[in-house]
């Protein structure tokens, strides 16, 4: 088989794991119909998906130091396989919540191990390959809801959780099989110590979470109150908010294909700060926009830069680290600004109940975002910002 095919298997792959990640929100209201539980502890299922993402990245890194790239990205399947299905017969909410803890740490951990991969497996292009892999995981995150409703029109919500172990057993034994008959690249054999990395790379690795990490902290915020924002600020009706926040996620899909491709055609550092901009500015837009057709547009285009962001943070990490360090530094980072950003939404949870208004939380995020935005153009002017590896 080819690098190709190889590549192929890993888009199945990372659809399947984000939709792992995301189903829980759309079953939130029908599981808790189904348990007889509080909407506390199904809240929580999604909360614990997202503190599992962030828990096993760093260990991956660790692991990827012993391990090829391929073996671990197996492990990430069968792991993910194994606690859907025991999320298929979860007997109450207890076994459920361990369940969405454990496919979290499954997704977190694949990112680790495949984008790296991914980006060896086609060096002269990393921004298109990471974007296309990209477009996959946002596919599902839109898919994701109509998976849901499309299982549980005939089927019970355990059903649910049964599909995604097949289709994620289908998809990691479609891997391993075009991995074992290809010749994979050895790209990561010298990568074996995760601290030497992140002391020769800090800079860069400081640079990405300074970028994703605010920028993502605030998208946090944003999308997790998208539709109550649009409630209470905009007198959207909730179905209506619910259709508005299902386009800012769509406008991902040409977002993650395109700026894949415009971060191996444009100096990657000045145009991440490019779209930084483009979102705070969005975020300012949306805050003084009214009427259904106005907020759709809006809508399309702040989903749109905000995606764009993560394929070009992604193909300056792996385009510029070295072999040596490129797996180890990326776990750092990446475990470093999940940490991060997993605050935007309880900070505007707080803002909210002690009185701010969202349009005044959302434009103090942007402030925020543009103070930051100043310091890495001026850094990035002084040449402070790295633009390739240190030796």
């Amino acid at each position: 088989m080819t690098r190709r095919q190889v590549f192929g298997t890993l888009c199945g792959m990372v659809f399947v794991v984000n939709l792992g990640r995301l189903v829980f929100a759309p079953l939130i209201e029908p599981l808790r119909r189904a348990l007889v539980v509080d909407a506390a502890a199904v809240g929580l299922l999604a909360t614990l998906v997202w503190i599992g993402s962030a828990l096993l990245r760093l260990p991956t890194g660790y692991a990827l130091t012993k391990f090829p790239r391929h073996y671990v990205v197996l492990a990430t399947g069968l792991l993910l396989a194994g606690s859907s299905f025991v999320a298929s017969v979860a007997p109450g909410i207890r076994a459920l919540q361990a369940s969405a803890l454990m496919m979290g740490m499954a997704s977190g951990a694949y990112f680790i191990a495949a984008n790296p991969l991914v980006s060896e497996l086609f060096p002269e292009r990393i921004g298109q390959a990471i974007g296309i892999h990209g477009t996959a995981s946002q596919l599902a995150a839109v898919g994701a809801p109509l998976f849901v409703s499309a299982v549980l029109a005939g089927d019970t919500w355990e059903a649910t959780f049964e599909y995604i172990a097949a289709l994620t057993l289908a998809a990691t034994v479609l891997f391993t099989v075009a991995a074992w008959r290809t010749d994979l690249p050895d790209a990561g054999a010298d990568d074996r110590d995760l601290l030497d990395a992140v002391r020769h790379q800090w800079r860069i690795v400081l640079t990405a979470v300074v970028i994703l990490g605010v920028a993502g902290f605030v998208w946090q915020g944003v999308f997790n109150f998208y539709v109550s924002y649009l409630v209470a600020a905009k007198s959207v009706a909730e179905p209506t908010a619910r259709q508005l926040l299902s386009l800012t996620f769509g406008a991902g899909v040409p977002a993650f294909l395109l700026s894949g491709r415009l971060s191996d055609r444009f100096p990657v550092v000045p145009y991440m700060l490019a779209v930084v901009g483009g979102f705070a500015a969005m975020l300012v837009v949306l805050t003084v926009t009214d009427g259904f057709l106005a907020l759709a547009a809006v809508s399309v285009v702040l989903g749109f830069v905000i995606h764009s962001l993560f394929p070009a943070v992604d193909a300056y990490l792996l385009g510029t680290l070295p072999d040596r360090h490129r797996a180890s530094a990326y776990a750092a980072y990446s475990a470093t600004m999940m940490a991060i950003q997993a605050g935007g939404s309880g900070a505007v949870g707080l803002l909210v109940d002690a009185g701010v208004t969202f349009d005044l939380v959302f434009q103090a995020f942007a402030a925020v975002l543009l103070v930051v935005l100043a310091g890495l153009v001026v850094a990035e002017r002084g040449g402070l910002l790295p633009t390739g590896a240190e030796a």
